[in-house]
């Protein structure tokens, strides 16, 4: 993903409620899953793909995470 691209994807999933995060989490892991599978069976996806499926997930647990605790800012000692 280019950098303009990573800013509206980060946007997009921050004005998505929780469900429709999980949901798109969901889809991510299919999609994750699909890559290892094709890997598996003598396919050759792009190993920026892995990458980006990683990271895209994390993402998406990262906002989901702070919709579910707002008042978690982060800053524990």
């Amino acid at each position: 993903m280019k950098i303009g691209e990573i800013r509206q994807y980060r946007l997009k999933l921050r004005t998505q409620s929780p469900a429709e995060l999980r949901d798109e989490l969901v889809k991510l892991r299919k999609e994750q899953f699909s890559l290892r599978m094709q890997r598996a069976t003598g396919q050759q996806p792009k190993p920026r793909q892995f990458a980006d499926a990683r990271r895209n997930i994390a993402r998406v647990k990262t906002v989901l995470r702070q919709k579910q605790a707002p008042g978690a800012g982060g800053s524990e000692k």
